[in-house]
């Protein structure tokens, strides 16, 4: 008979509660961490009280306002949830995993942001995610910076270049910003590994890094639509809120977990989206 060591994860968090779980890297996070307790917003808003029955032993806090755009708009909305939303889940009094992101930078440094390096947002949404990685102390657990997150469920770029590629002949992609795509279920494996660190800053995003515009090329190559994408400046976008130019994370941290490629990451949720 198989005997099945037990997982040291779980023995160390037998309660584990996961905010924003309708969402990409909560659900990711669920199926790494099959045992917690994933709640999507409509099961916990965290801009509101959270009934919460027992404090977990460990928070994995995904819940966040993520359009970009729509912040600029509504900063109070945005300030809610990624701020005092957040506040909130500190005050359950559970160590907590935060994840960040790089917009938290301006992006003219023109080579890979660590850890050390000062933030200085450009956009609300930027401020608001800072904000609220300010709300954890260092006793309190880690904050997590990752970028362009993409995977196989929820809104994010691959699923939408997917359908764009399957239905126009052309698209117009930014050529100007250039981060380091990072497939959630590599992020949420790495979790694992990252909460058996000491609490602190961690910057965990892909290897490799690329444009938008090379982004939706390989999509296309990758799932075989003949898709051509035609380059553009973020200028010709006009989006309302101001983006990093260069938003590539590093992270200078002994033990921090290394991502794959990202190209490895598109493969990988390609390969989910086929399976489904």
């Amino acid at each position: 008979m198989e005997h099945l060591e037990p997982d040291p994860v779980r023995a160390r968090f037998p309660r584990v509660l996961i905010t924003g779980a309708g969402g990409q890297l909560g659900t990711a996070l669920a199926e790494e961490f099959p045992w917690a307790d994933a709640r999507p917003r409509g099961g916990l808003d965290v801009a509101g009280p959270l009934p919460v029955a027992e404090i977990p032993d460990l928070v994995l806090h995904c819940a966040a306002w993520t359009d970009v755009d729509a912040a600029e708009g509504d900063p109070d909305g945005a300030r809610a949830v990624n701020v005092l939303g957040t506040r909130r889940v500190v005050e359950l009094g559970a160590p907590v995993v935060y994840y960040s992101t790089d917009y938290v930078f301006d992006g003219t440094k023109g080579s890979p942001y660590v850890e050390s390096d000062e933030p200085n947002p450009l956009s609300v949404y930027g401020k608001t995610k800072l904000d609220g990685e300010r709300e954890l102390e260092l006793e309190d657990g880690w904050v997590v910076r990752s970028s362009w997150l993409f995977g196989p469920t929820g809104h994010n770029f691959v699923r939408t270049m997917l359908r764009l590629g399957a239905e126009r002949e052309s698209v117009r992609v930014v050529a100007d910003q250039r981060g380091s795509p990072t497939y959630v279920g590599h992020l949420a494996g790495a979790t694992r590994a990252l909460v058996s660190l000491p609490y602190g800053l961690h910057h965990v995003a892909a290897d490799g890094d690329c444009t938008w515009a090379d982004f939706a090329e390989a999509i296309f190559e990758q799932a075989g639509l003949p898709c051509r994408v035609e380059r553009i400046s973020t200028a010709e976008l006009g989006r309302p809120a101001p983006r990093p130019g260069y938003s590539v994370l590093r992270s200078e941290r002994p033990g921090t977990p290394r991502l794959p490629h990202w190209r490895e990451g598109l493969a990988a949720c390609l390969a989910r989206l086929r399976a489904r």
